[in-house]
């Protein structure tokens, strides 16, 4: 028995904690359908569509996914694009103090967002640059930006330096070299960093609340406060269905992703 479970330890904690993440899912989706939902995960006694009924209905809440998709989207194409540019030079150039350059940028990611969140917000009232969901993509991008180069210098390595030297032997200049060579190979590095900045910006909280304050233009993550009323009261059944709706971009994300990774990684395996 302890042999058994010596051999199989990761997959028992994985199992752990998968069971973690399914519980609150399970409670969602059966409270979403449930007429008298409550706290508690059980199958629905009065089964309603009115939870999703309500929350279709709502103009605002149209808004809040809109304003959701233009910070991510925004955020998520400045990420990849910067981060693809700023990781070249550091993964093909011999640069004085890479190293430490390195170690910088992955010093920068552990810094905690919440600590810098008063400056920046004096920084952004001063500039007069507040409540702009444009303003409020850049700090995003900003923030996610040093992990990001960390990751695309990682699979930007593994593309060899002889296919760049090929196309610029037959002509071909840094841009083309970077769409046609460069680009393909790294392709599932591109879609990691994508769904990672955009999964990040989708699920923030704290930055959109500090930042945006006109109801208009307030993401989903923020809105979903909608449904916590005065004096404790909730309500379950629209919360659980907003969540629902809420989760389906970033599933939906993850599955077209898939198929160009899957296709990165295949045009990266026949290089090799």
């Amino acid at each position: 028995m302890i042999r058994y479970l010596k051999k199989h330890v990761s997959t028992i904690v994985l199992i752990f904690i998968a069971s973690l993440f399914i519980w609150p899912m399970l409670w969602v989706v059966s409270a979403s359908f449930d007429a008298q939902a409550t706290l508690t995960v059980r199958l629905p006694k009065d089964f309603t569509l009115d939870s999703y009924k309500a929350v279709l209905s709502n103009p605002s809440n149209y808004r809040s996914f809109l304003n959701s998709f233009i910070i991510s989207f925004t955020q998520s194409t400045l990420v990849v694009i910067l981060s693809m540019f700023a990781a070249y030079p550091l993964s093909r150039s011999t640069i004085k103090g890479k190293y430490r350059i390195m170690l910088s940028l992955l010093f920068i990611t552990g810094l905690p967002i919440t600590a810098i969140m008063v400056p920046v917000y004096m920084m952004f009232f001063n500039l007069k640059i507040i409540n702009s969901l444009i303003s409020t993509s850049l700090f995003l991008t900003a923030a996610v930006l040093p992990y990001s180069i960390w990751i695309m210098k990682n699979f930007m390595d593994d593309v060899p330096v002889s296919l760049e030297e090929a196309a610029w032997v037959d002509g071909a200049n840094f841009f083309q070299t970077l769409k046609r060579i460069i680009v393909p190979v790294i392709l599932p590095g591109m879609c990691v960093v994508f769904i990672m900045a955009f999964s990040g910006s989708w699920g923030n909280f704290f930055v959109p609340f500090i930042l945006l304050s006109s109801v208009e233009k307030a993401p989903a993550a923020v809105a979903i406060y909608q449904f916590f009323g005065m004096w404790g009261r909730v309500a379950y059944g629209q919360l659980a269905a907003f969540s629902l709706l809420y989760t389906m971009p970033i599933v939906v994300l993850y599955f077209v992703a898939q198929r160009f990774m899957l296709s990165g990684f295949m045009f990266s395996g026949s290089l090799k």
